[in-house]
């Protein structure tokens, strides 16, 4: 007696059934895939029960005749490919011919088509991969199918189906994949009789995006757009300020196929590694486009993974095309910030009991007097003002335009005293004087040093091109930061921490710590040799424990590179001569030991991933901290300089460095809409 044996149709379909539909998402996207393939530019899903007792996928594509439609349902029937010389030529999303045979056998199924032309439709009706029944029926251009009481019939496989929102949810993520990988199809989406995912459909991803994340997200998004030979690369990437903890909202396209690829998500943890924190993930809408013959799709039942003929050439072009992305090349330092997220409103009045003395608040409010914040401050009894002295002609259209004037008023005054500074022999090209820039260049405890030092040199001290040089000596003595380039205008300073400020188009707080951090990061990652150092004039004897110790004499040249001067003086113990010229001696040995404390946590950790941790922690302890007061002239430095920075868009432990409140936001805010 034979033990082996051909098994029969139906139960070779389930076998199939369980690799190809995994749960509800998985018959949704092969519908939708196959709709897609028809050449259908509406499509719309339909589910109840999170897809597990009701799915419809209604297309208005090409359709079938009845002979196709008999064919279909057969397995390994398909209309894709004729030969296996095809697989390496593959431009269509479905092509083994397993999909329909495999949903039937484990559902009630139901599927309705009709061609262009043709008076009427075909209908089949399959239930439980038993013989179909088929017919015509009246029906719409296109293709309907209806799966009904999925795996009713396979109780192993449905048993371990999770809840219906989450068979929703996923089938909610499959359908905003597909939509973004075809944003010339119109799709909509119905969970139990509400419409959830409604695209335009017009072929423009952007608002595609906008449609499916919001309008928040679609202010957020950067495009990308490389091209390399046989590679190319378009689609959109959020700023750093707006994340998820999760890479859901992160869609990679390869020839219209959505995939999951490891070597392009690390291209794009790569690129953004100094921008946000390390539990967050930016929003990715990723369209390539490869030569087919250098792809292999056919690695997966479901078609998620393709291997890559040469996957370091994939991961550099997704690297270069995000970075490329992310620099903001050369815009205003308004149009990176990040958008404030639902801000909470707080709305305060004047309260009873001091509505009650309103006679006595009146004489109070007759003596105030507002100041432009750009105007120092004075005694009461030294700011009072006629009013008289205020003209209509005088008076500024807006406090921006008043900070602008200001800021031209001041260099054009430098600039008239430049005759008087040529007789000391210190001229200024930009209308600055070499005393002011040194002394409004500096902000931290060391750089005040500096910029005593070279204002004792003044006599002999000229700018050029912005740097301030010594004539006698050609030494450089300090780097003038000039006018603010940026339109951006400092209004105030809030806690000692935040930074207001204001352009044309709206208010911006500015974490000043955060923004300097940036600042000092890229300055400090821009140095391919070392970053400078001061001597110290006492040296310090640190003690270390037996790990720490090892740690620094395994990793001396990257201490060295950094600007720390250290040399073995006894076991366990080390020399410190010299400190980057950024950190405050105070600030030393705490920075030190704080990079050893992150270099014993990380394992096995590239050179340059331990260059950036060992940079950013740098630049942390250097940059100003909060409750720093800053006066206006160190506020439009910092400002000038985070606009001129290659990532400005957050700190490199990836906190936010500026945050935007549009015109239209703050009307919202004090409800100045609808009058």
């Amino acid at each position: 007696m034979s033990f082996v044996h051909v098994l029969d149709d139906s139960t070779i379909n389930k076998i199939a059934a369980g690799e190809v539909v995994e749960r509800p998402a998985s018959v949704i996207k092969e519908l939708i895939e196959n709709a897609m393939d028809a050449k259908a530019d509406r499509i719309e899903v339909e589910i109840m029960a999170g897809g597990t007792s009701f799915m419809r996928v209604s297309d208005n594509g090409i359709g079938m005749s009845m002979e196709d439609a008999k064919m279909a349902i057969r397995r390994h029937a398909t209309s894709k490919i004729f030969k296996v010389e095809d697989l390496m030529d593959i431009d269509t999303l479905g092509f083994r011919g397993e999909a329909l045979p495999s949903i039937s056998s484990v559902s009630r199924f139901t599927l309705q088509t009709r061609q262009a032309g043709a008076e009427l439709g075909t209908e089949v009706k399959i239930i439980g991969g038993k013989e179909p029944e088929i017919g015509e029926t009246g029906c719409s251009l296109g293709t309907t199918i209806r799966v009904e009481d999925l795996f009713f019939n396979t109780p192993a496989r449905k048993k371990f189906m999770k809840t219906n929102n989450t068979e929703a949810g996923k089938i909610n993520e499959f359908i905003i994949k597909l939509a973004i990988s075809r944003p010339d199809i119109a799709f909509k989406f119905i969970n139990n009789n509400k419409t959830s995912v409604v695209t335009p459909g017009n072929g423009n991803l952007h608002d595609t995006l906008r449609s499916i994340y919001g309008g928040s997200v679609g202010d957020a998004l950067l495009g990308m757009d490389f091209a390399d030979d046989d590679i190319t690369i378009k689609g959109y990437i959020s700023k750093p300020s707006t994340i998820r903890s999760n890479r859901n909202w992160q869609t990679f396209i390869v020839n219209g196929r959505i995939i999951s690829n490891r070597a392009m998500s690390k291209a794009v943890d790569n690129a953004y590694s100094s921008l946000i924190p390390k539990s967050g993930y930016p929003m990715v809408a990723l369209i390539m486009e490869v030569s087919p013959n250098s792809i292999d799709v056919n690695v997966h039942p479901q078609k998620s993974e393709i291997k890559f003929e040469d996957e370091g050439r994939i991961f550099k072009a997704v690297y270069k095309a995000v970075l490329d992305a992310v620099r903001p090349h050369g815009e205003a330092l308004g149009n990176i910030a990040a958008q404030v997220e639902r801000p909470e409103r707080h709305f305060s009045g004047i309260p009873a009991s001091m509505k009650e003395a309103k006679p006595v608040m009146e004489p109070l409010i007759d003596d105030m007097h507002f100041v432009p914040a750009s105007q120092p401050r004075v005694n009461s009894a030294a700011s009072s003002v006629s009013h008289s002295s205020f003209t209509p002609s005088s008076i500024p259209s807006s406090a921006y335009q008043y900070r602008v004037e200001q800021q031209a008023k001041t260099l054009h005054e430098a600039q008239g005293e430049l005759s008087q500074l040529n007789d000391e022999g210190l001229v200024a090209s930009n209308g600055i004087s070499a005393n002011e820039a040194d002394t409004t260049a500096s902000w931290t405890d060391t750089t005040v040093h500096k910029s005593e030092k070279a204002a004792n040199r003044t006599e002999t001290a000229v700018l050029e091109n912005d740097v301030l040089v010594d004539t006698e000596t050609g030494e450089v003595i300090e780097k003038s930061v000039g006018i603010s380039a940026t339109p951006m205008v400092p209004i105030g300073q809030v806690d000692n921490t935040y930074i207001i400020a204001q352009d044309a188009n709206g208010l911006y707080i500015i974490d000043q710590h955060a923004a300097h951090e940036r600042i000092l990061y890229d300055r400090f990652a821009a140095m391919t040799e070392r970053i400078p150092s001061q001597q110290l004039l006492v040296h310090l004897i640190l003690d270390f424990s037996e790990r720490e110790a090892q740690l620094i004499e395994g990793n001396l040249e990257m201490f060295h590179s950094l600007g720390f001067g250290l040399e073995a003086s006894g076991p366990d113990q080390y020399r410190l001569m010299e400190i980057p010229a950024d950190i405050p001696v105070g600030e030393a040995e705490n920075t030190i030991r704080e990079i050893l404390v992150s270099l014993e946590d990380m394992h096995q950790l590239s050179a340059a991933e331990i260059r950036h941790k060992c940079l950013a922690m740098t630049a942390c302890k250097a940059a100003i901290k909060a409750g720093f007061e800053l006066n206006f002239r160190q506020m439009e430095i910092i400002l000038d300089e985070l606009n001129k920075t290659a990532m400005p868009y957050t700190c490199p432990h990836g906190r936010p460095t500026i945050l935007k409140f549009s015109s239209d936001e703050l009307a919202k805010m004090f409800k100045r809409t609808g009058f």
